[in-house]
C-alpha cells in the first residue's frame, strides 16, 4: 500500500469521525429542543391552570334565589292620588274598623281636621292625617297620626278598643302601606294622655329627648293604660315610633294614644 492510499484511508476515517460527531451534536440539539419545549409548555400549562378560578361542585343559584320577596300591597295609590295628591299612605289597625288613607296638607296642618281625604271637601269628621313636621317616609323617630273620635265607629273612634286589656293582648299590630312599602308596627302601649301637642312639645332632634319619650311610652304614667312587655324588637335610638292619637269623649283636656314600634319594613309590588 502506497503513501497515497494510506492518506486516503486516513481521510476517510476522519470523515467518519466527523460525521459521528455531527450526528451526536444534532442529536444533542434535538434532545435539548425537545426537553426545552416540554419544560416551557409544562410551565405555561401550570400557570394557565393556576390562574383559572377554582371550580366547585356546588350548584349555581337560580336567578331568583336571594331576591327579596315582595309583600302584597292592596292599595292602589296611583288611583287614590289622582283623586287627591295629598294621600300618601294607608293605615289598617288589627281588630278595629280603622282602614283609611293617610293625608298630609302642604299648606295647612289643620286642613284635614275638617276635610275629606278623597274630595278635600268640608267634612265634620275630617280625615286621618299627619302634620308637615313629620316626613312622609315614616323614618322619623316619632311620627304622630291624628284621627277624630266620636263619629260613630269611624276614623279613630275604635282605637278605644285598646282600653280593654283582653283586646290589647290579642291585637298586637297595625300596618301602614305606602307606595312600594309595607310597614308593620308592634303596639307597645295604649293609654290616656294630656292634650299637649306632642311634636311641638318635645325637641325630638335631641336624641336624649327621644330616648326619654321612648321610656315613657313603655311605662306611661296613666291610670288608663295597657303595656306590652315582651316586644319583638328593642326600642332604642334607631327605632321608628308611630303614635295614633284621638280624643276622649267628654274629656277635652285628654287624648288617647296607641303607640307602635316598627318591626318590619317590606318592599311591595
Amino acid at each position: 500500500m502506497n503513501e497515497n492510499d494510506n492518506e486516503l484511508q486516513q481521510n476517510n476515517a476522519e470523515n467518519k469521525d466527523n460525521k459521528k460527531k455531527l450526528k451526536l451534536i444534532l442529536l444533542f440539539i434535538i434532545v435539548f429542543v425537545v426537553v426545552f419545549c416540554g419544560v416551557y409548555y409544562g410551565i405555561q400549562l401550570y400557570y394557565n391552570n393556576s390562574s383559572k378560578p377554582e371550580i366547585t361542585t356546588t350548584t349555581a343559584p337560580s336567578t331568583t334565589q336571594g331576591a327579596q320577596e315582595l309583600a302584597e300591597n292592596p292599595i292602589d295609590f296611583k288611583s287614590l292620588q289622582k283623586e287627591n295628591s295629598d294621600i300618601y299612605a294607608w293605615i289598617k289597625v288589627d281588630g278595629t274598623k280603622i282602614d283609611y288613607p293617610i293625608v298630609q296638607s302642604l299648606e295647612d296642618d289643620s286642613f284635614y281636621l275638617k276635610h275629606d281625604a278623597y274630595t278635600k271637601e268640608w267634612l265634620d269628621k275630617g280625615a286621618v292625617y299627619t302634620e308637615m313636621i313629620n316626613h312622609k317616609s315614616f323614618n322619623d323617630a316619632i311620627t304622630v297620626i291624628y284621627g277624630h273620635n266620636g263619629y260613630g265607629d269611624t276614623m279613630f273612634t275604635t282605637l278605644h278598643y285598646f282600653e280593654k286589656k283582653d283586646f290589647f293582648d290579642k291585637h298586637s299590630e297595625f300596618v301602614i302601606y305606602t307606595k312600594g312599602r309595607k310597614l308593620t308596627y308592634q303596639i307597645i302601649s295604649a293609654f290616656k294622655y294630656d292634650d299637649r301637642h306632642i311634636m311641638n312639645s318635645f325637641d325630638f332632634a335631641d336624641m336624649s329627648v327621644v330616648e326619654e319619650f321612648q321610656s315613657f311610652i313603655q311605662n306611661p304614667d296613666s291610670a288608663v293604660k295597657n303595656v306590652r312587655k315582651a316586644l319583638d324588637t328593642t326600642v332604642d335610638r334607631n327605632s321608628n315610633i308611630v303614635i295614633l292619637s284621638t280624643c276622649i269623649t267628654n274629656q277635652k283636656s285628654n287624648r288617647y294614644l296607641v303607640c307602635g314600634v316598627l318591626v318590619k319594613d317590606e318592599k311591595t309590588n
